[in-house]
């Protein structure tokens, strides 16, 4: 199975595309799409929106898995991850890719074991299990292969109970 993982941000969007098969992680591609604070908002979204459909057409991802909004005292700051979250829903759909999506606290329980576990002993594992030579960065990188991990190992335990997605 291969998955896209997504962490979204205005600034940086982090992406990861894992092959999981044989319960063996294999890391394709990763990285971030990056926008720049000064240029109007509309573009930056259209900007990120391009860069994925481009990741999923090259890449060709089964599975998008993208990590769900959590509650932020900012409200602009949760508007606008809705909205980068909304495109990158739609890149997906309009590719023809199946979207789930995941709390930060299942992310880090499929990929550390932990719900509460730290934001370091995330990437650690991120970089055990896909056996990097070093943790990713910038962290959205991390988290978006997280997501990734996280669609995997959900995916695996639902398809031995016989409730495959």
């Amino acid at each position: 199975m291969r998955v896209l993982g997504i962490d979204p941000g205005i600034a940086t969007l982090g992406y990861g595309v894992v092959e999981y098969k044989n319960n063996k992680f294999s890391p394709i591609v990763y990285g971030a799409i990056t926008t720049d604070a000064g240029v109007d908002k509309a573009f930056r979204l259209y900007t990120l929106y391009k860069g994925l459909e481009d990741i999923i057409k090259l890449y060709r991802p089964e599975i998008v898995a993208i990590e769900e909004l959590f509650y932020n005292k900012n409200s602009k700051t949760v508007i606008t991850i809705g909205e980068v979250r909304g495109i990158s829903i739609l890149a997906a759909v309009n590719s023809g890719v199946k979207v789930y999506e995941y709390t930060p606290l299942q992310v880090k329980q499929a990929v550390v074991g932990y719900g509460r576990a730290e934001k370091q002993q995330v990437q650690q594992m991120v970089k055990v299990l896909l056996n990097l030579d070093e943790i990713p960065k910038p962290d959205d990188v991390a988290d978006a292969l997280a997501v990734a991990i996280c669609h995997c190992h959900s995916n695996n335990m639902l398809e031995r109970l016989g409730y495959g997605r």
